[in-house]
């Protein structure tokens, strides 16, 4: 068994590793969640890949019976034209006994009192400093905060991780979790350095044998390298990374001539993305990966990803740190 590696957010949330999987659209379903909670980590079920409250209900109950370690559920709050029922997916969370969930893009105080209330622990996930310390204002247990290297929406200031991560360490009390651009020891070593008290990866587990995508896009990753992925949405002040394909391209281009939301409506639904998961056509939709792919060559378990992960992280900081002399004059 590979060591524990102890920090305060491994301690705050009883887990062994600060290692925590970010909760995918698509992706975060209770095979991968179960798997990597059971390798020591901190897996998420999202609960908005879930159709209804009742499915996720099920999703949950789905894992408890792949592990008996924690997990938690990412429930994210974004702008859409027919909202989901948010309340009734908290409700789900609360009644499931479900004690982790992590709040995504927009301010996660209308959620606070409910998930506090009923003994639930926060990860808020942010792009910048400033919304960091606003959720731990109202009272979240932990931010993770997301460089702007990250899959998904880096936010509007692009700031890449190597600055954003100390930023928000040295201003923060809470535990951070750094996010965007980890994928292997180096990485943990580094963010663990940054002030960080651990990392949460998602491409890094979309190329895992757990994960519930089609191993067309697992070899993808495989394949790509860190000038693979594309920014999308710009002009709409709503950016995006996502993987280079024939659509994300098409997307940019109608954008950079003066097009709105209504002419990419079609191109960008949610849908055609989830197509690309289950059946490996990279091309049918957007489909979200981060540049970190450039750092990604295999698709092991979760198990395997954790333990090599966590083990060289031990011989990083034990063996080629302390080599590091300081040499005075």
């Amino acid at each position: 068994m590979s060591p524990a590696l102890s920090t305060r957010f491994t301690e705050t949330f009883g887990i062994r590793h600060p290692i925590v999987q970010g909760g995918m659209q698509w992706v975060g379903r209770a095979e991968l969640a179960a798997a990597v909670s059971d390798a020591g980590g901190l897996g998420m079920i999202t609960a908005l890949t879930q159709p209804t409250p009742a499915d996720l209900a099920a999703e949950i109950e789905r894992a408890r019976r792949l592990t008996d370690q924690p997990f938690g559920v990412n429930l994210t709050i974004l702008p859409t034209i027919t909202p989901p029922p948010y309340d009734e997916y908290r409700r789900v969370i609360v009644d499931s006994g479900v004690t982790i969930v992590e709040t995504a893009g927009s301010n996660p105080e209308p959620h606070m009192e409910m998930f506090k209330a009923n003994h639930i622990k926060i990860i808020h996930k942010c792009t910048s400093v400033r919304h960091a310390l606003k959720a731990e204002a109202v009272g979240v247990d932990a931010v993770s905060i997301d460089g702007f290297e990250c899959a998904g929406h880096p936010g509007e200031d692009d700031i890449p991780g190597l600055v954003l991560i100390p930023a928000a360490t040295e201003r923060l009390t809470i535990p951070v979790l750094a996010s965007g651009g980890f994928a292997d020891a180096r990485g943990l070593v580094a963010a663990l350095a940054l002030g960080a008290d651990g990392i949460n990866m998602g491409s890094r587990f979309m190329c895992t044998a757990e994960s519930p995508i089609h191993d067309k896009v697992k070899q993808a990753i495989v394949d790509g390298d860190e000038r693979g992925t594309q920014l999308i949405f710009r002009q709409l002040r709503n950016t995006a990374r996502v993987a280079g394909n024939a659509v994300s391209r098409e997307v940019v281009e109608i954008l950079q001539g003066g097009g709105t939301f209504p002419d990419i409506k079609s191109l960008v639904a949610g849908a055609r993305g989830r197509k690309v998961f289950e059946e490996g056509d990279l091309d049918a939709g957007i489909w979200t990966v981060g540049m970190v792919q450039g750092l990604i060559h295999d698709v092991p378990t979760c198990g395997e990803l954790i333990d090599r992960i966590v083990t060289e992280a031990a011989e990083l900081i034990d063996n080629r740190l302390r080599r590091v002399t300081a040499v005075t004059a």
